[in-house]
């Protein structure tokens, strides 16, 4: 039997609706890519990472990677998250992976700096 794989696309979280709205509209790219990515929020937001997780599961998920979309790897994704995976191996006997955050990969800088020089040249129109 192959591993069927669930990617999760993390975010922080926010009670602001629109800050989730923003990282829905930067991952639809890919949710529109892959059919078995997902959003999950760490806090704050709905769903959930552990839902994500549990839901992943009860669909006979048995690897998933998880994607955050930080631009860096601070404490909640040296300590919390991990500890956040830990438990969910422990709980579902599901395989999780923490991927590097999106900050941390060249092409995204390369990104940013098209769009700055984008709105730099949109400044003078």
């Amino acid at each position: 039997m192959t591993a069927r794989t669930r990617i999760l696309l993390l975010a922080h979280g926010s009670s602001d609706r629109r800050w989730c709205e923003t990282f829905e509209a930067l991952a639809a790219p890919t949710l529109d890519s892959l059919p078995e990515a997902r959003v999950a929020y760490m806090e704050l937001a709905e769903p959930s990472l552990e839902a994500e997780v549990e839901k992943a599961v009860a669909e006979g998920i048995t690897d998933i990677r998880v994607v955050p979309l930080f631009l860096a790897a601070g404490r909640h994704l040296r300590k919390d998250v991990p500890a956040m995976l830990d438990a969910y191996r422990d709980r579902l006997g599901v395989q999780v992976t923490l991927l590097p955050p999106i900050g941390e990969d060249p092409r995204l800088g390369l990104a940013l700096k098209d769009i700055v020089a984008d709105s730099l040249e949109a400044a003078h129109d």
